[in-house]
């Protein structure tokens, strides 16, 4: 069944207490990405009046042809163990795509790589791997991962952080920065600030008024905090974090090159943890990082995967990215496409 906006709460309340939850498929990012040309639907499996499984599915139009593509960002939402249910959310799915006109599904859910019992589920499905050669994040979404576990006590989870990492958060304290929650005052330094570091880093960033609709939608309903650190009177960095159940998932972060003397992502990062912890959360998902072999990263983001596992976090794959074909000879023809246009 499709939800409609009545039933909004009802989903996210299955999302938040789901095996692998996950704010990419709350209600509300349906409708940030409806904003992007997305059209958003949300399909649900129910047993006894509660809702058992599902996903959020964005629907993208594929241009003069009449047909569309589906991707379930981080999804579906189901407990992977129950296999007869996984298969009656693809068959929900796949229903929908009959409608639509959708030549192809494209998932890839937050399950670690060690369970292939989810990969043989999969695969009896229909759904192939898509693969990723490139070590560096693996996908549409990060599949190569570092989190951290907020369950130990502040001071024991400080302590397990590297001699240096403690020793820069005190810095940064000594010197004068201090962190605080942000608001959407706050959005259009914290933009400039993006706008610096992804001509630095060299990598893409959305529009500003891409940011504030995020922000508006997400921020109200508990999903959104924006962090930033300050020096005397200037914001010079800031970060994003996203929340959904016990996991708070870092995704934004933006810094003035001439103040990191002053060690304010280090400090930035340990206030966000020991937030994240007073609202509930036993996670810190610091996202993409190079994939690693034999505990060492073999990827450009190799100083990505140094930064964050000084505090603590741990290495961690996810299954992939797969996609379920409706059509072969439409995914065929767009493929060729693609690749064509680059």
């Amino acid at each position: 069944m499709l939800l409609d906006p009545s039933r909004s709460d009802d989903w996210n309340d299955f999302v938040r207490g789901a095996e692998y939850p996950t704010v990419m498929q709350s209600w509300q990012w349906g409708e940030l990405k409806a904003t992007t040309g997305w059209q958003p639907h949300v399909v649900a499996i129910e047993h006894d009046g509660a809702i058992t499984g599902g996903a959020l599915v964005l629907e993208r139009p594929i241009p003069h042809v009449g047909r569309c593509l589906f991707y379930a960002p981080r999804g579906p939402v189901v407990d992977w163990s129950d296999a007869p249910l996984v298969r009656e959310v693809v068959a929900q799915i796949r229903a929908l795509a009959g409608d639509r006109g959708a030549i192809a599904l494209k998932i890839d859910p937050p399950v670690p790589a060690e369970r292939q019992e989810v990969v043989k589920l999969l695969t009896g499905e229909g759904f192939r791997f898509v693969g990723d050669d490139d070590p560096d994040l693996g996908g549409t979404q990060p599949r190569y991962v570092m989190k951290t576990d907020l369950t130990p006590e502040p001071e024991e989870l400080l302590a397990s952080f590297k001699s240096k990492w403690r020793y820069n958060i005190r810095l940064a304290r000594r010197r004068g920065v201090q962190v605080r929650e942000g608001t959407r005052d706050d959005l259009p330094r914290f933009y400039e600030l993006l706008e610096g570091t992804a001509e630095r880093d060299e990598f893409g960033v959305r529009s500003y008024e891409y940011f504030e609709t995020m922000y508006d939608l997400l921020e109200p309903e508990g999903m959104l905090k924006l962090f930033v650190a300050v020096f005397e009177g200037e914001v010079i960095a800031g970060d994003i974090l996203l929340r959904m159940g016990g996991e708070a998932v870092y995704v934004y972060g933006a810094s003035d090159r001439d103040y990191h003397k002053h060690m304010p992502n280090h400090l930035l990062q340990w206030e966000e943890m020991k937030w994240a912890r007073s609202v509930g959360c036993t996670t810190y998902d610091f996202r993409g990082v190079s994939r690693e072999v034999d505990g060492e990263p073999i990827g450009k983001l190799g100083g990505l995967n140094r930064f964050k596992r000084g505090f603590a976090a741990e290495y961690m794959e996810y299954i992939g990215e797969y996609d379920l074909v409706f059509s072969p000879t439409w995914y065929r023809v767009y493929q060729i496409a693609r690749r064509v246009r680059g």
